[in-house]
């Protein structure tokens, strides 16, 4: 009997010091679980305190950005009307400018056919510009005309040729001779003269047998294709 008591109390004192050692153990886990949960608390804390600081930051500098922005604005502008301003009291119409731009064109090829009129190797004997003709329900406004007793050179002039010209000229060729049924035994030529050229507009010009008419300097370049269409 007394044998199994000191047994039965050995079993005691053992199931005692393990339960010990596991509240010890659980006791540190929770205090190192605790510690850990604090510490990551407080790097998340100051992590969106650095957030919250970077974010201010870039707040802020967008907003100098913008500021800066508008005032570069609002000078650009007032820059703009004091330009205009200026303008006008020199008389410059931004409204008339495109079309100043076409009689300048226009009066700089005039002025270079009076002093040589001719169309490649054709020359004629008078010219005419800006000539108004309506007739039935057909009307025309040819910008350069040149004659002699067997020919006509139509001229459309333009500051910047695009392809939708070369069309207008096409239109006002095949119109002339109803317009001037007195022409109408006369042969007819083409030309688009222009101080720029659109490549497109060029080769189809010159694809279509039209003459080409390009400032050079103070002179007239004059080009053709190989075959010229004639009216």
């Amino acid at each position: 009997m007394s044998a199994i008591s000191d047994e039965i109390w050995v079993i005691l004192r053992e199931i005692a010091k393990e339960r010990k050692e596991f509240a010890e153990e659980f006791a540190k886990e929770r205090k190192e679980f605790a510690e850990e949960f604090a510490r990551e608390r407080k790097e998340s804390a100051r992590e969106r305190k650095e957030s919250a600081e970077e974010f201010a930051k870039k707040h802020q500098e967008i907003a100098k950005e913008q500021q800066e922005n508008s005032r570069q604005i609002a000078g650009l502008r007032a820059s703009q009307q004091e330009t205009i301003e200026t303008l006008k009291r020199v008389g410059v119409d931004f409204g008339c400018m495109k079309k100043n731009q076409g009689d300048i064109t226009e009066e700089f090829f005039f002025n270079s056919l009076l002093d040589n009129p001719h169309l490649g190797d054709i020359y004629f004997d008078d010219i005419t510009k800006s000539q108004f003709k309506h007739r039935g329900n057909v009307q025309e406004e040819y910008d350069i005309v040149m004659t002699n007793g067997t020919a006509i050179g139509i001229i459309e002039v333009k500051y910047k040729a695009h392809e939708k010209d070369v069309d207008k000229l096409e239109r006002k060729m095949k119109n002339f001779k109803t317009l001037f049924p007195v022409y109408e035994h006369y042969k007819l030529y083409g030309a688009m003269a222009s101080f720029h050229f659109y490549d497109a507009a060029k080769e189809d010009a010159l694809a279509r047998g039209f003459f080409v008419l390009q400032r050079s300097g103070k002179v007239v370049q004059t080009n053709h294709g190989e075959t010229l269409w004639v009216l």
